[in-house]
């Protein structure tokens, strides 16, 4: 399987994590258009467990070093298993909260409020899970983004106020917010089952990343059945929609839905593989610097925040000033 030895490697792996992360959320706007993000769901799901499984078919099968995938996932033990599924489980009830605070508050508002808290929770329960890196500079870095993070709701204060709007607003917010919350738990039930320190020769009955993102994907998929057809039933916005709605999609929706799910895969599969050099926090705080290019996306691609006013103007050139400035410190820290 392939295996990254460098730090700076590590480091482009997490960017690509990065823009990953920070990107799907576009193909739920294109769907959006003609299709409730319930149903966008279903394919994001099986967009990213056929990705896995491909990924693990070719990088994690080919080279000399490491376990082949289908090898490694024969002589995984139960309780790893067990653990990654768990992390599917709680990632999977944060995204279709996240999905829906997309859908009620916009990318460039739900991404930085529910990954930015996640990036926060996440960067400490990681550290204090396997700790590597220089803490100082780490968590300088993770201050910085919470002041980017506050002055992106401030911007978005702004701009919405008054009626329905408003009070969509709110309920996209409380749901960013939970979803930031549990969302910043899922990375370790992974990293706890796969040997961050030795992925050459990893630990026998433990996962390798190209394993653990498809047990993942799998977990997701499995705990979709119960989440999102509850989504369905008692949606959050709009009217209760039925699983033949889904199948009166047309080809390309669908395909559009898969290629989210495949493109989140592969940012997350990278920061499995990236975690081995970087560390498990390292490689979870920047790509969850996503935020920033769900950011970029929706205020100068999607217009979200068209009409805005100096004030609201000079906010967001801060909030990216100091997302920046975090990320940057984050790097440096891993280096350490």
């Amino acid at each position: 399987m392939f295996v990254v030895h460098s730090y700076p490697l590590a480091v482009l792996f997490c960017f690509i994590t990065m823009l990953c992360w920070g990107s799907w959320g576009n193909t739920q706007k294109l769907a959006g258009k003609t299709w409730r993000y319930e149903l966008f769901y279903w394919d994001y799901v099986i967009g990213m467990v056929l990705f896995a499984a491909l990924l693990g078919l070719t990088m994690g099968s080919f080279g000399t070093e490491g376990r082949p995938f289908l090898t490694d996932l024969a002589q995984a033990e139960w309780r790893g298993i067990g653990s990654v599924i768990l992390g599917g489980v709680i990632f999977n009830a944060s995204n279709i909260l996240l999905s829906a605070s997309v859908s009620l508050a916009g990318l460039s508002v739900a991404f930085p409020l529910g990954v930015g808290l996640a990036l926060v929770l996440g960067v400490i329960i990681n550290y204090i899970g396997a700790p590597k890196g220089d803490p100082v500079i780490l968590f300088l870095g993770v201050a910085l983004i919470v002041v980017a993070i506050v002055c992106n709701g401030i911007a978005s204060g702004r701009m919405r106020q008054g009626g329905e709007s408003a009070s969509q607003n709110r309920k996209g917010i409380l749901l960013a917010v939970v979803a930031g919350v549990l969302m910043s738990f899922f990375y370790r039930f992974v990293a706890a089952a796969m040997d961050l320190e030795n992925f050459t020769s990893p630990t026998p009955g433990m996962l390798t990343p190209y394993s653990a993102i498809f047990v993942f994907s799998i977990g997701v998929l499995l705990s979709n059945l119960l989440f999102n057809t509850y989504a369905m039933r008692r949606p959050f916005v709009g009217k209760p929609v039925a699983y033949r709605d889904y199948f009166r999609g047309s080809l390309a929706t669908h395909l559009v839905g898969m290629l989210g799910g495949a493109i989140w895969c592969l940012g997350t599969a990278f920061s499995y593989i990236a975690a081995g050099k970087a560390g498990a926090a390292v490689s979870y705080a920047l790509g969850q610097g996503a935020p920033m290019i769900a950011a970029v996306w929706g205020v100068f691609i999607w217009k979200e925040f068209r009409g805005a006013d100096r004030k609201t103007s000079a906010l967001l050139i801060v909030m990216f000033l100091f997302f920046i400035a975090g990320l940057g410190s984050i790097v440096v820290s891993g280096s350490n």
